[in-house]
């Protein structure tokens, strides 16, 4: 029986996608719930699997945009028995006779040794890629039987193959060898021709959605930032007291990012109106705090929201930031989890950014920049002390948030962080 493989609805207002990559080549044998291929959305990126076992025959390449409900494979579940019964034939014993007159008994063909009993190292890495392993493989048109695994029974990890991806563009070191040069059948590295100086390709579904959302709210808001900027030692200085007891009780350890949250929150319950957001010729108060946390990965900076996050404690804020993070760069998010945000934060600091003006998020009002912490002088009660110091940065929407407000917020937040026991403290 033939089964399609069509694209599926990933949500409302999603309407096509990108088959980024094919986890699987046409006419290889599948397994329900195996990985098919990747698709990538304006909104998310995610694996779709298979419905039933058996060869897949693949009908679009990787790379195409598709709309939803396209068929862009099929499956004929009818070979998976011609497909088990010759795995299990070498299996069967063969004649004495026969094995005496070919010798096979004493003269079994050789195979490059390998972890997995035998098999050549290039199939037991190919068969043992994860998704996320295998994406960036097929992306970067990798051969992972050159890369060097470091995983358990020398399986590639994903700084694996990023390692190989970041070594490949550096030069080869000059080989001076007698004959060396007749053994290499062409170069390893071709430089391009003068007329392919620059190369076209098509923005990912991703990509374009950000730059559409960064130009709308250039377009529609009329967004204002103002800075602060705050003393870490404390926090720093609690985070390093209580990470050990936090750690263990937790199995989490305790980040920055936690003790923001809990600041904006406090901030956003102090001046209300920064939790709101413009609808046409209305203002909509919100009385729930959805914070959306900023997360960087390959294919571009995706938002995932911390729900109710006033009720949550510290180790269960880390706890879903870390589990966000994990998925965002494995492209595991779902559209779920980046809907209905009120307020959000960024750390570009992460990266080393020292001040920025971040871009606030539609609908949204207000977004909170957070950067890099610097050993800085500063004036403490009359003396200069070099103090860890980050700058604050707050955008907001100056149609609905006046600059008191802005300010009044932003001095909470620095307050909080200054002065941790303003804070829920819960460990």
């Amino acid at each position: 029986m033939i089964i399609e493989v069509k694209v599926p609805s990933v949500g409302e207002s999603v309407t096509s996608g990108v088959v980024s990559a094919w986890h699987k080549k046409s006419g290889e044998f599948v397994n329900e719930g195996e990985p098919l291929f990747a698709l990538e959305t304006d909104k998310v990126s995610t694996d779709i699997v298979a419905e039933k076992s058996g060869v897949l025959e693949t009908k679009v390449p990787a790379g195409q945009e598709v709309k939803i409900g396209e068929v862009v494979a099929i499956i004929d579940d009818s070979k998976q028995g011609a497909k088990q019964e010759k795995e299990e034939q070498p299996q069967k014993a063969q004649p004495e006779e026969k094995k005496k007159k070919t010798g096979l008994q004493k003269k079994p063909d050789a195979v490059p040794a390998s972890v997995d009993g035998g098999r050549p190292e290039s199939t037991t890495q190919a068969t043992t890629l994860s998704p996320g392993v295998r994406r960036i493989v097929e992306e970067e048109k990798l051969e992972p039987e050159k890369i060097t695994g470091t995983g358990q029974g020398g399986r590639l990890t994903k700084a694996d193959v990023l390692k190989a991806v970041e070594n490949r563009g550096k030069a080869e070191p000059f080989e001076v060898a007698v004959g060396k040069a007749e053994e290499k059948s062409e170069p390893r590295e071709v430089q391009p021709p003068r007329e392919a100086r620059f190369i076209r390709k098509k923005m990912s579904p991703l990509r374009r959605k950000i730059a559409q959302q960064l130009v709308m709210a250039q377009h529609t808001a009329a967004i204002l930032t103002t800075f602060n900027e705050c003393d870490m030692s404390t926090v720093q200085e609690l985070r390093r007291s209580k990470q050990d007891e936090f750690t263990k009780n937790q199995g989490i350890k305790l980040g920055l990012m936690s003790f923001f949250v809990k600041a904006a929150v406090e901030a956003l319950k102090a001046v209300p109106v920064v939790n709101g957001r413009i609808d046409g010729d209305d203002f909509i108060q919100n009385n729930f705090y959805d914070i959306g946390v900023a997360v960087g990965t390959e294919r571009g900076l995706v938002v995932p929201i911390v729900r109710d996050a006033d009720k949550k404690s510290f180790a269960d804020l880390e706890r879903d930031i870390a589990d966000f993070a994990v998925r965002a760069r494995d492209g595991k998010l779902k559209l779920e989890d980046l809907q209905g945000g009120t307020f959000t934060i960024t750390n570009g600091g992460v990266y080393g950014s020292l001040f920025a003006t971040p871009i606030l998020n539609p609908p949204q009002s207000g977004i909170l920049g957070m950067h890099k912490i610097m050993p800085r002088p500063v004036a403490v009660d009359g003396r200069v002390e070099v103090r860890p110091m980050m700058y604050l940065a707050l955008s907001y929407d100056h149609r609905a948030i006046d600059g008191k407000e802005a300010v009044t917020f932003l001095i909470k937040v620095k307050e909080c962080i200054e002065d941790p026991k303003k804070l829920p403290l819960d460990f």
